[in-house]
């Protein structure tokens, strides 16, 4: 039986999202998080690779959720954007940090989204290959910003390297381009989770300096776009247990609406799915 595709956004908190996407009564982090667990069952955090979150912030992640409502969250910068002395510490406080929300059983992957200097080598391989113990039983997900590791002579060497090691491939879409930094579409399951980022396909914005992060990712999806991944999907939804779709467009509603556009072509197609629809108006009440 083919998974269901589960979509959601990188972030319940962007400031696009407070400005453009929440109602304006809906104004607290608590309020927040009810509000797009209505509509999602997914979220990815980002805020962690800039800091280490308070657990007592993640146990009420955890506790403002849904019973089945999933949370991934993006490792901090110190386990995949620099060499720190003792990597076993790095991969430990980060989960100390996220322990009240693994303990509830919400917490399925960590985004590992490595730096474009990280170029495929054997002592790349090395790094990646101590990673699957160090995140145990959470779903290593690696997300690659080198073409060397997807380059179509190395393609089969890296999916292969990636299933032996017990490590989610991240398909992802981003600018149509030959830089460096963005890999092909490729769609890929080498874990019992599967995982896709939407990008945008902002070529002119890729690779500026941006003050924010939204300034990069300013691209809004049309049906067109996101039609080239319905059968790619639907070959994912086939090959793994768990099938997630994040869009990562984070300007202003961007991301919500471009997952809402993608749920409308998966059902179409008849493929299942979850979240990118409005929740159904609450019946009248007679007090």
């Amino acid at each position: 039986m083919p998974a269901t595709v589960r979509l959601g956004t990188c972030s319940f908190a962007d400031e696009g999202l407070v400005k453009a996407w929440y109602p304006r009564g809906v104004s607290t982090p608590k309020a927040r998080l009810a509000y797009y667990a209505e509509r999602f069952d997914t979220v990815e955090v980002d805020s962690p690779f800039y800091q280490l979150p308070d657990p007592a912030v993640t146990g009420r992640w955890a506790q403002r959720t849904p019973p089945e409502f999933v949370f991934h969250v993006k490792a901090h910068a110190t386990m995949t954007h620099h060499e720190p002395a003792d990597q076993a510490q790095a991969f430990a406080e980060f989960r100390a940090s996220l322990e009240p929300l693994e303990l509830s059983g919400k917490l399925r992957g960590i985004l590992l989204q490595y730096h474009p200097r990280f170029v495929k080598s054997d002592e790349a391989k090395e790094e990646l290959s101590r990673v699957c113990a160090l995140l145990e039983p959470l779903a290593p997900l690696v997300e690659f910003r080198h073409r060397s590791w997807l380059e179509e002579d190395e393609r089969a060497d890296t999916l292969s390297f990636l299933e032996r090691q017990g490590l989610a491939y991240v398909s992802v879409d981003a600018p149509r381009t030959r830089a460096s930094n963005v890999l092909p579409p490729v769609a890929a399951a080498t874990h019992a989770v599967a995982y896709v980022r939407f990008h945008g396909r902002n070529v002119r914005t890729w690779n500026i300096k941006a003050e924010k992060s939204w300034q990069r990712f300013d691209w809004m999806y049309s049906p067109e776009e996101l039609e080239e991944w319905v059968e790619k999907i639907g070959r994912l939804a086939d090959d793994a247990d768990e099938l997630y779709a994040m869009f990562n467009n984070n300007r202003d509603d961007f991301a919500p609406r471009s997952a809402a556009l993608l749920r409308g072509l998966l059902d179409e197609a008849g493929i299942p799915a979850a979240g990118g629809v409005e929740p159904p108006p609450l019946a009248p009440t007679l007090f």
